[in-house]
């Protein structure tokens, strides 16, 4: 889909994108998606100031997204090979800032050093290299430095899902804020609206030092997408008082 195509589709979105050029191009392809409910008192810790927890239901959620991350390129160039195609897994929470319903990323992992070392730089999120491999229903990562790891077999299902408003409160989040140094980053994404079927985790063993509090081997609701292409504008910084 070319990306006049992608821009046209919005009326899915929560509020609009910039009027300003997009810059950057990317796609999330083979998205596995596990959340888990949690009580807000939980993260709030977690959130740096300016950056406000959001809820539904009076809950919250954290969710780990395993996915491949392919095609990276800026606007008219081709790819960059050295930072495009590799397997990412993010833990993420909801949040709001600058008045937009968005994410915020507590932990984010890719299986190459340099696309995570580059990106890292460029973006100012927090990447680190884990070691990853994917096979047709199975993802496995492994970080011995910091103790975190991830075992899961899976199997699709052709059906799609009936996607009710939970369903769409995690998944259609089109900005992401991150806290770096003494200013908040924030991006804003573009895509079409997520494609979700149903998936069946047969095996999951899950192991996140750090949040273990938040995550564990039962998710209360997962899912499964094909993946979406990406447009992302250029970062702004929010300046921290």
């Amino acid at each position: 889909m070319k990306a006049k195509e992608i821009l046209r589709q919005k009326t899915h979105r929560p509020f609009k994108y910039p009027k300003r050029s997009w810059m950057f191009y990317q796609e999330w392809n083979k998205a596995i998606f596990l959340h888990w409910e949690v009580n807000p008192e939980l993260i709030k810790p977690l959130l740096p100031k300016y950056i406000e927890l959001d809820t539904i239901n009076e809950k919250t959620w954290v969710s780990l997204v395993a996915f491949d991350m392919n095609n990276i390129g800026v606007r008219s160039f081709p790819k960059l090979p050295h930072i495009s195609d590799f397997q990412e897994i993010n833990i993420r929470v909801y949040v709001v800032c600058n008045g937009k319903p968005s994410v915020y990323f507590l932990s984010m992992e890719g299986s190459k050093k340099s696309s995570c070392k580059i990106l890292k730089t460029l973006s100012k999120f927090p990447y680190r290299p884990s070691k990853m491999q994917r096979s047709e229903f199975k993802f496995q990562s492994e970080n011995k430095t910091f103790n975190d790891g991830i075992n899961m077999a899976y199997t699709l299902t052709e059906e799609p899902i009936k996607k009710d408003d939970t369903d769409l409160w995690l998944t259609e989040r089109y900005a992401v804020f991150q806290d770096y140094k003494n200013h908040i980053i924030e991006y804003d994404v573009h895509h079409v609206e997520w494609p979700m079927q149903k998936i069946d985790i047969n095996s999951l063993e899950l192991n996140y030092t750090r949040f273990n509090h938040l995550i564990n081997n039962q998710p209360d609701r997962v899912q499964y997408s094909s993946g979406v292409q990406v447009l992302t504008w250029d970062k702004k910084k929010l300046a921290i008082n």
